[in-house]
């Protein structure tokens, strides 16, 4: 029974992990030519998802990955007012450390037998206990798990559900080396997290291992083709800060100066997600993980429900493999109700965010009573 997963994300490799862990064996097929043949974006808020490491008998080394100031939090209003600080002493339990997604990753990967993951492999369609590649090979699989992301293949096989736009564009940029580069920004930015929140935009700025600071304009309640006609010149990087920093008027000067000092990558995302508490009829032979089952708001839940979800489903089918269908019905169950749950927080942290008073309601959220 060989147990074929398309997509080598975290959720994927965790369940090449565990099962490994089990002494059960699989293949991971990913599109990508290689592990480093693209950037694997910027840092993420693991908490839940550490139970998922633990199984994989990786805690230890994440523990050395992760970075525990990246829990610092600064929330201000475009005037420049700050509105909540929190510094997280150097003794603080990591209870939500900030990691490199590229950092764990690459953790992930370099746990599991070398020719585990077959690179290069773009899925293109499944049937009769075969998986079809676009290169014309074909290959397989007793069991196949869609982990394979937002715009997921092996979804169509389960579900019509298709990711929608949530009324979210954002653009990335960021600065790189701050510290030795601008120095007074990185002392305004901090350890960890920086949020400015104002009515129907964001900026976002995040600090990555490597010194970089990503940072990420959100602009809310706009329609999905806003990118294309926002007037933001994003084959001229120069412009595009240019363009960015109009849209920002009125702002404190300090923020501008944000984008002013980005280098010349300028990433236009349009968020989606798929409907909240999606679930499908059981099917023996396919299941999914990750963004593939449950797309959520980008507010934190996400690489968590991923890397549980691969965790769990390898301990389900350790304890049943001889009988997979029983192990994914079983998985399936858990998975809806643990990840309908996390959508629909993420989905009110959403709302919250675009609500014309976000500062102080998310003020209220870390601040309760």
């Amino acid at each position: 029974m060989t147990i074929a997963i398309v997509g080598a994300g975290l959720g994927g490799l965790a369940l090449a992990r565990v099962l490994h862990v089990h002494g059960m064996e699989s293949v991971v097929y990913e599109r990508e030519p290689s592990r480093d043949a693209r950037g694997q974006g910027g840092m993420l808020d693991i908490h839940s998802g550490q139970r998922a490491l633990r199984e994989a008998g990786l805690i230890d080394r994440f523990h050395e990955i992760a970075r525990g100031e990246g829990q610092d939090m600064r929330l201000l209003e475009p005037d420049g007012t700050l509105l909540f600080q929190e510094d997280t002493p150097d003794d603080a339990p990591l209870a939500r450390p900030e990691v490199d997604r590229a950092d764990l990753r690459r953790l992930l990967l370099d746990s599991l037998p070398e020719d585990t993951v077959r690179w290069g492999h773009t899925f293109t369609s499944a049937g009769d206990g075969l998986l079809h590649f676009a290169d014309g090979t074909s290959a397989p699989y007793g069991l196949l798990v869609g982990a394979d992301g937002a715009n997921s293949r092996v979804r169509a096989l389960l579900t019509d559900a298709r990711p929608h736009h949530i009324g979210q564009n954002v653009v990335e940029m960021g600065i790189p080396d701050i510290d030795r580069t601008h120095p007074d920004l990185a002392a305004m930015i901090g350890r960890g997290n920086y949020w400015v929140l104002g009515h129907g935009m964001s900026l976002a700025a995040q600090r990555n291992g490597d010194g970089r600071v990503r940072i990420g304009l959100s602009f809310y309640h706009t329609p999905e083709d806003w990118l294309a006609t926002s007037g933001i010149p994003f084959d001229d990087p120069a412009a595009a800060r240019v363009r960015l920093t109009e849209l920002l008027s009125g702002w404190d000067p300090r923020f501008t100066a944000l984008i002013a000092a980005c280098d010349d990558t300028v990433v236009p995302r349009s968020i989606t997600t798929l409907p909240t508490g999606l679930t499908w009829p059981p099917a023996p032979d396919v299941t999914l993980l990750g963004d593939a089952a449950h797309l959520m708001p980008p507010v934190g839940e996400g690489a968590n429900m991923a890397l549980l979800d691969g965790a769990l489903l390898a301990l389900a089918l350790a304890a049943r493999p001889d009988d997979f269908p029983t192990a994914v019905r079983e998985y399936e169950r858990e998975m809806f109700e643990r990840t309908g749950a996390a959508a629909r927080m993420s989905a009110k942290m959403q709302e919250l965010l675009m609500s014309p008073d976000a500062a102080q309601r998310l003020l209220a959220f870390f601040r309760p009573g």
